[in-house]
């Protein structure tokens, strides 16, 4: 039987997890890295789009609707909404494997991948590679794949 608390688990015969253990997982740094990366996504895709339709657009309500039609800002926009469409995913996952002290193992290596293979999205998207890029993208589903095994096994 497993009793939950915010500091720490115990579990019968088990020695309580310390919250430093957890703080000291390589999964921290990989949380605090995405979200720079997801940050890299949003200000690059920003001023992309800025630099095509103008300060006043950015600056404005955009009412108009108006989309940049450059291909690096188009490819920005949508390399940016793909990389917003798995990332709640590998956030949830990270925080299970975190709450659940399953820091290590299977999970670390999936969220290793995830990480490294979304890195590596961006400028295969940018640059317009076809096939690679979908491959790279196979690997962070991948990633999420072992993340999740860890976490439900």
């Amino acid at each position: 039987m497993r009793i939950r608390s915010v500091w720490f688990w115990i579990s019968e015969g088990d020695t309580p997890m310390e919250p430093a253990s957890v703080a000291d997982s390589p999964l921290v740094l990989l949380l605090a890295w995405s979200v720079v990366l997801l940050l890299a996504h949003i200000l690059l895709q920003g001023v992309l789009a800025t630099k095509e339709l103008g300060t006043a657009w950015n600056a404005g309500p955009r009412d108009d609707e108006r989309q940049p039609s450059g291909k690096l800002a188009g490819r920005a926009s949508r390399a940016s909404a793909n990389f917003q469409e798995t990332y709640p995913a590998f956030v949830a996952l990270a925080a299970g494997l975190l709450f659940t002290d399953q820091v290590d193992g299977l999970g670390l290596t999936g969220a290793v991948v995830w990480f490294v293979a979304r890195l590596g999205y961006y400028p295969l998207y940018l640059a317009g590679v076809p096939y690679i890029r979908s491959i790279v993208w196979l690997a962070s589903m991948a990633g999420l794949g072992l993340m999740f095994l860890e976490l439900v096994s």
